[in-house]
């Protein structure tokens, strides 16, 4: 199987590694979400990350300039949701031709696109990291083994809200942290957070997604 959508990935296709698909925020497939995208590797896994943006014109992005939150907004907000759950999609079916098992993990807008993925396409593991469409998506029921992750001082997501919805998930909140506290950038970053819940998806991943690794 082909897939159309350019992609990133680490490993190969052709091993027995469990897929994972890995969606991106609304930075784009950034030097963050390759870290990130290296680190499930190691653990053992077949990582793709798609991009997104690919549809859309004028999608570079410079993460030290003072812009970067407008200019970001700017782009997310002309992305067609229905196409990039659709794009999304066809990167989970070609990760499930592969018959070796899936998981999709996701970062805030990724969290979000990866949480309507899985109530739609049934990858075996949802990971997700404060998903900012979350609000909007909680009549759907992902069919997947779902972990979120929220920080308690989150302003941008009501975490009260969200959190009695997301009946079945194992869901982890954190004192001190805000929305994106796992991205390394200073105005998002919660060290203890980000270190803690990165060890909760890395146990939640090889519960319920072993590799030959585990």
């Amino acid at each position: 199987m082909t897939l159309e959508i350019p992609f990133h990935e680490w490993g190969s296709a052709e091993t027995d590694a469990p897929g994972i698909l890995l969606l991106q925020e609304i930075f784009g497939v950034s030097d963050y979400i390759k870290h990130r995208a290296a680190d499930l590797h190691s653990l053992g896994y077949y990582v793709i990350a798609p991009e997104i943006y690919w549809r859309l014109d004028d999608t570079e992005l410079d993460e030290s300039a003072p812009d970067l939150m407008p200019r970001a907004m700017s782009i997310v907000q002309r992305v067609d949701w229905d196409q990039a759950v659709a794009d999304a999609v066809a990167a989970l079916e070609y990760l499930k031709a592969r018959g070796r098992g899936t998981a999709v993990v996701g970062f805030c807008f990724g969290g979000g696109l990866g949480y309507n993925v899985a109530a739609v396409a049934a990858p075996d593991v949802l990971v997700s990291y404060y998903g900012s469409a979350l609000p909007r998506l909680l009549d759907l029921r992902p069919q997947a083994a779902s972990l979120h992750h929220f920080g308690n001082d989150d302003t941008f997501l009501d975490v009260d809200a969200i959190v009695p919805a997301l009946r079945g998930a194992e869901v982890y909140r954190y004192d001190g942290a805000g929305h994106a506290f796992d991205n390394p950038l200073p105005m998002f970053h919660n060290a203890d957070a980000s270190a803690l819940a990165w060890r909760r998806t890395e146990d939640f991943l090889a519960r319920h997604l072993p590799t030959t690794r585990g």
